[in-house]
């Protein structure tokens, strides 16, 4: 089973997934960001560092497969902490995990524009100019365009969030680990 964490720039979605690694047995946090990481420090910039590395097609390709891979070799629950809020990208990787058959519980985190910048600014991201300017496109296709269990932070902790998650999860999880 896959757990995926999305949400805005600063909502949570590593605290959370952290969290999550401690209380779930047998679990692993697989960060599609460092997929990214990888193709732009290994291609040329005239080819990779154009926006967002969501946007290159194989940054896509590859976190499908490697989730896919992931799902069917380790037995544990894998947890996923990537913001994905472009509806194509959603289906070239959740859709078709889905399609494949791999269980996925898609949670999104979601809070005001004012409580994710005061969380930006609590992480030392202030001058983050990219993740703060990415908010409003964030909050609209969560509410338009991209599908999954909705969970309002703006009044929860951590621990809430959490246990919110593990209720959720909680047949899939404890079927893994038998």
């Amino acid at each position: 089973m896959i757990i995926w964490i999305n949400g805005s720039f600063g909502i949570g979605k590593t605290t959370i997934s952290n969290e999550l690694n401690k209380k779930i047995i047998n679990s692993f946090i697989y960060d599609p960001e460092m997929a990214g990481e990888f193709i732009w420090n290994n291609s040329p910039d005239c080819i990779s560092r154009k926006g967002d590395f969501q946007d290159i097609p194989l940054w896509r390709d590859f976190n499908y497969q490697m989730l896919k891979y992931l799902h069917e070799n380790y037995s544990g629950t894998i947890i996923v902490p990537m913001t994905l809020v472009n509806k194509e990208y959603y289906s070239q990787i959740i859709d078709r995990l889905i399609t494949d058959g791999i269980l996925i519980h898609h949670y999104i985190l979601e809070g005001s524009k004012s409580i994710i910048l005061s969380r930006l600014l609590e992480r030392g991201e202030a001058d983050n100019l990219w993740a703060s300017q990415q908010i409003d496109r964030c909050l609209i296709s969560f509410e338009k365009d991209i599908r999954g269990i909705k969970i309002d932070t703006n009044n929860l902790s951590i621990e809430e969030i959490v246990m919110f998650i593990l209720e959720e999860s909680y047949d899939h999880i404890n079927s893994q680990n038998e």
